[in-house]
């Protein structure tokens, strides 16, 4: 086959002959005295020529040009491999980096094709997870959203689901019963479920306990035997049944309870003391103007960025640290530069006795606030945080009675009073206590007292004799320890041993 390179000069067309073996090939005319046929004859006799496609070349040409000139080449997409199972936790976070970074809007997650796409996700890793483990521990809560309700069990997200109808504690208990009973978490492996104080739950769990079995000698009697309608029992509306319904141990979340301590018993109190009542109701007033000033106008914010160069917080109504955190910010501003804010956003300016009660009461609630955040923690936030947080949080409320005006005389023990009221159960707990000394961090540190050291020591030793030999387990891998934090310094138990020893444990703990 010839290759050639042509071009055109009237009707001859002059040819280079790429056979040739010289490194210039030679040129050739088609003209009518042409020699290219007598070329061909003589040099390629035995070489067999074939016509090319030259609409073919000039289009292969034209697109390796074209190649040429582009940086970038389409690539093709292969479909060929396989899917890949994805973990429970990363599943999590494609979803919400779809929804996230599309700036999608929540109802998305409402739409049939999402649901049928997360319906496509396999939720048996999440059940061999929890078969796997021995014992786990889950929250509940009830929640209504565009006029509709919902109910949400967590232990790596278990359910959340529709829930119809009144909140009643009959009701919670059914849904409750049947989201356990699908992932098999029997009451033996539940070890807890954590809601808030809510009284539908409180009275769901408080009905629905696990009853002690009776002795034998107790079941005995005198020997006599009782028959029982089978007919009565198979025919039983589920009013009578619902009573078969047994729900895990119930916790109520204690920063949900420390939340309704700040609002309750201490404002309660603020505003039936005589001493505090006006100046309380005063001073919040002339900060609520502040907020709303501040959040509204934009005047009112390049006013407060004349005399001040940090920003009003804003508190949050669900949240009472943010409004801790909003009187803070306030106190830290000098009463001159407040009073010449609220002049230029025409405001009743603070008076000296106003400033000292707010001060005074950040002053006192400061160790609340910290121990608040502590117990809504994720990461480092275990049952065995409770006690000691407690312990200390009381202990450092009581030093701060000393020195106080007649304003808040008295505050500290009202919030010490409502700790030992909303937390006596936990208080007396076994479990709690063993938790909180079995815990690396805590061991027996925050106990001060010597009689509830030696009882606490005597609850352990016992435990663990009775415990069965096992064969030990893989050690975990150490978890990243965290930056230091105010927890550190709310944690400084060398600093309690000058504090007031709070002894709120029953006597009935001693006993045995």
């Amino acid at each position: 086959m010839t290759e050639t390179d042509s071009t055109s000069k009237d009707k001859n067309i002059i040819v280079k002959c790429n056979l040739c073996a010289s490194a210039t090939p030679r040129e050739l005319s088609t003209s009518k005295n042409s020699n290219l046929k007598k070329h061909l004859d003589r040099c390629h006799a035995n070489t067999k020529l074939t016509e090319r496609d030259a609409g073919g070349e000039k289009r292969k040409r034209a697109e390796d040009e074209s190649a040429g000139k582009s940086q970038t080449k389409q690539q093709k997409l292969s479909f060929s491999r396989s899917a890949v199972l994805l973990e429970p936790r990363e599943v999590r976070r494609q979803v919400a980096e779809y929804v996230v970074e599309d700036m999608l809007p929540l109802s998305t997650v409402n739409s049939p094709a999402f649901k049928k796409f997360v319906c496509k996700i396999p939720t048996n890793e999440l059940k061999k997870t929890l078969d796997a483990q021995q014992y786990v521990s889950t929250t509940a809560d009830i929640w209504s959203a565009n006029n509709k309700s919902f109910m949400g069990v967590t232990k790596a997200a278990i359910a959340c689901k529709r829930f119809r109808g009144r909140h009643t504690y009959d009701a919670i208990t059914t849904e409750l019963e049947d989201i356990f009973s699908q992932y098999g978490q029997t009451n033996d492996k539940v070890t807890a479920c954590v809601t808030d104080n809510g009284s539908n739950f409180v009275k769901a769990f408080k009905e629905h306990q696990q009853q002690q079995v009776e002795s034998e000698e107790e079941v005995e009697g005198d020997g006599e035997v009782e028959f029982t309608d089978l007919h009565s029992v198979l025919t039983a509306d589920d009013d009578t049944q619902h009573g078969l319904c047994v729900l895990p141990p119930h916790h109520g979340c204690a920063a949900q309870t420390l939340n309704l301590i700040a609002n309750n018993e201490v404002v309660n109190w603020l505003v039936s003391n005589p001493e505090s009542r006006a100046v309380y109701r005063s001073a919040t007033a002339k900060c609520s103007a502040l907020w709303t000033k501040a959040r509204r106008s934009t005047v009112a914010s390049e006013s407060l960025e004349e005399v001040s160069d940090r920003k009003l917080i804003v508190p949050t109504v669900t949240r009472w640290n943010s409004f801790y955190n909003a009187y803070a910010r306030i106190t830290e501003m000098p009463l001159t530069d407040i009073n010449s804010l609220c002049t230029q956003l025409q405001i009743k300016c603070m008076n000296d006795r106003e400033y000292q009660f707010l001060k005074e009461c950040c002053a006192i609630m400061k160790p609340f606030t910290v121990a608040l955040d502590i117990l809504q923690g994720e990461d480092t936030c275990f049952y065995g945080t409770l006690q000691p947080t407690l312990e200390v949080l009381m202990a450092k409320t009581l030093v701060m009675k000393n020195g106080l005006s007649q304003m808040t005389t008295g505050l500290p023990e009202v919030i010490v009073g409502a700790i030992k009221t909303r937390f006596a159960t936990t208080i007396d707990s076994k479990d709690a206590l063993l938790a909180a000394v079995s815990l690396p961090k805590f061991k027996l540190r925050w106990v001060k007292e010597e009689a509830r050291r030696d009882h606490i020591k005597f609850l352990l030793t016992t435990e663990c004799r009775s415990l069965t030999t096992e064969e030990p387990t893989a050690l975990m891998p150490d978890a990243p320890q965290p930056a230091a934090t105010s927890e550190d310094d709310f944690f400084s138990f060398d600093d309690l041993l000058s504090f007031p020893v709070v002894c709120f444990y029953s006597t009935r703990c001693h006993s045995g």
